[in-house]
Order: structure tokens, then C-alpha cells, then sequence
């Protein structure tokens, strides 16, 4: 089972979509836990502040580091140790292979922005693996958070219905996209389905999803082709070297 902890000030704003549809069905089945908490019951004082205005001016506020810090100790003391994840503007691109990656992990914990930003000394006391999901700003970081997890726990063997179904998609295979998809009927306004689907040899349907899985990507995302391919060259050349 994979165990999610996450690190939220607005725990109600996710908690609806974890319950649903596949992630929902996942927790029902014991396959995965996710746990919510929200981290301002760790800040300090009567009005439990979890962020202040920042040194050297400017608009905004920052979040403070004690109520983090604390939250992510509490967490790993009454759990374990956790594969800590910061989402950020700052961080990796986020890609189906840290999907794969983050599924074998026994627990991730998950902190996600708010307002201006971290107080630098979360990133700079915490071992953090920092991923963004795309270049642009959002109101906090939920959304990015039930993103990577989605991503991750999908992941998870039964968790989605059919084993195959993970395999077959866009970004499973070293970066190509998903091949098109039908179903019936088999004429709709004028569209068939290729014939080559319902030959029932599935080899050369499998050859014909390879084929189209290629040149799409080539129409759609070039840049993945000639990200796989400097990463051939790279190999290449560290395989001459030695």
C-alpha cells in the first residue's frame, strides 16, 4: 500500500477529489492511504500565524518554517520517513517517469505553496525532491499536489481496472504519446474505424498503435523526440568513453 501525507491549509479543498472515482476506489481497497493535514495546527500563539511579511520588503506573505518543520517531524515520527516532495515553480518539470518513480516509495509526504512563497530555510533545512507541473501560477498549490498524486497512485497494481491500461498511455513509453482510440459504433457520421481494429490480428494492430503513437508525437510534440534523442546522444557518448 502507498501512503500519501499532505501538508495543506485548505484540507477541505482536496479532500472531495480524494474520494472520488479511482483514488477513491484505491483507499477503499487498501491500496492506498491518503492523509491530510493541515499544518496550521503547528504554528504558535493564539492566532496560530503560518506565515509573515518578508524581510527586506515587498508584497506578499512568506510561509514561516516552524509550522513545517514541525508538521513534516510529527508526520515521520508517528509514520516513518517519507519521500519529501516541494512543489514549486523552481522544481523539475514533473513527468510520468517521476510517477513511476514516486509508486514505489512505501510513503510520500507532499507540500505544496501558499501566498508569496517558502521561507528559504524550508528548502534549505528539508530533503526535498522539487517538481513543478508547468510554468505558470496558480492561487496554491493544491491542485499540482492531487496532479502528482493521481499521477503516482494510478500507478499502483489494481489499482485501475484492467493492468494493461497503464501501460498503454501517452509518456509510458520513453516519450511518445498515446495512440488514437476507438470504440463503437463503427460508423459515425461519416468516421470508420480503420479497418486495421477490427481485422483481430493483433499484431499488426499493435505495429499500427506503434506507428501512430510515432507520428503523432511528431505532429504534436516534437519536443519529446528531440528530447529522447539528445538523451540517446548523451548515452552514446558516455558509452564511448568508457
Amino acid at each position: 500500500m502507498l501512503e500519501v501525507h499532505i501538508l495543506s491549509l485548505f484540507p477541505e479543498a482536496i479532500k472531495s477529489y480524494l474520494d472520488a472515482s479511482i483514488l477513491g476506489r484505491a483507499q477503499n481497497s487498501d491500496l492506498l492511504q491518503v492523509n491530510v493535514l493541515d499544518f496550521r495546527q503547528f504554528a504558535k500563539g493564539t492566532r496560530r500565524n503560518v506565515d509573515d511579511r518578508p524581510y527586506g520588503g515587498g508584497p506578499g506573505m512568506v510561509l514561516k518554517p516552524e509550522p513545517i518543520f514541525s508538521a513534516i517531524e510529527w508526520v515521520e515520527e508517528n509514520f516513518g520517513p517519507a519521500r519529501k516532495i516541494l512543489l514549486s515553480p523552481d522544481g523539475v518539470p514533473f513527468k510520468q517517469q517521476h510517477a513511476t518513480e514516486f509508486v514505489n516509495e512505501e510513503r510520500l509526504l507532499l507540500l505544496f505553496g501558499r501566498y508569496e512563497g517558502y521561507d528559504e530555510r524550508i528548502r534549505l533545512g528539508i530533503d526535498f525532491t522539487e517538481v513543478s507541473i508547468g510554468d505558470y501560477v496558480l492561487c496554491g498549490g493544491e491542485l499540482g499536489a492531487l496532479a502528482v498524486i493521481e499521477a503516482t497512485a494510478r500507478l499502483i497494481p489494481g489499482a485501475l481496472g484492467h493492468s494493461e491500461s497503464a501501460v498503454q498511455e501517452s509518456f509510458t513509453q520513453p516519450d511518445l504519446l498515446d495512440h488514437p482510440h476507438y470504440t463503437r459504433p463503427e460508423e459515425f457520421r461519416g468516421m470508420r474505424v480503420p479497418e486495421i481494429l477490427l481485422s483481430g490480428d493483433h499484431q499488426k494492430v499493435d505495429d499500427w498503435r506503434q506507428q501512430q503513437a510515432a507520428e503523432r508525437t511528431k505532429l504534436r510534440r516534437p519536443d519529446l523526440l528531440n528530447h529522447n534523442n539528445k538523451k540517446e546522444t548523451q548515452s552514446w557518448t558516455k558509452s564511448s568513453k568508457n
